[in-house]
């Protein structure tokens, strides 16, 4: 299998998907194959995930880490999930506009590159949900 078909078949890195106990009704992200709460009793099935939340928390990125240099300022924000669990992610869009508590959704987006004729990578950002 190549790698760009391997990341691909990883739904949990472009759909947000995660699992769901259905024996106690907790959702996770990224997936899990037990269950915190029900150990071995619980019954984990995958789940896509709506990807609408709020922002808990973020920071404003000035100094960015080698490949996002040209991305600053960009806000990174812990957004939970309507359906419970907490992930983070970029936000796009004016840095000076968010805000915690903003309600906000998925956007597929690029993440960086490998190198200057390497792989692409995707994957998941947010925006505002009034955009």
């Amino acid at each position: 299998m190549s790698v760009p078909r391997f990341w691909r078949s990883l739904g949990s890195r472009y759909n947000l998907e995660g699992t769901h106990c259905t024996e106690c009704g907790e959702y996770y992200y990224p997936p899990r194959d037990t269950c915190v709460n029900c150990r071995r009793l619980g019954k984990i099935e995958s789940y896509k995930f709506k990807g609408t939340g709020e922002i808990i928390t973020y920071t404003i990125i000035h100094t960015a880490a080698e490949g996002f240099e040209e991305q600053t300022p960009y806000a990174l924000a812990i957004i939970k999930l309507d359906e419970g669990p907490s992930l983070t992610a970029q936000i796009v869009g004016n840095p000076k506009e968010v805000y915690i508590g903003m309600r906000v959704k998925p956007v597929f987006r690029k993440l960086g590159e490998d190198g200057e004729r390497g792989m692409i990578y995707y994957g998941t950002k947010f925006v505002p949900a009034e955009a």
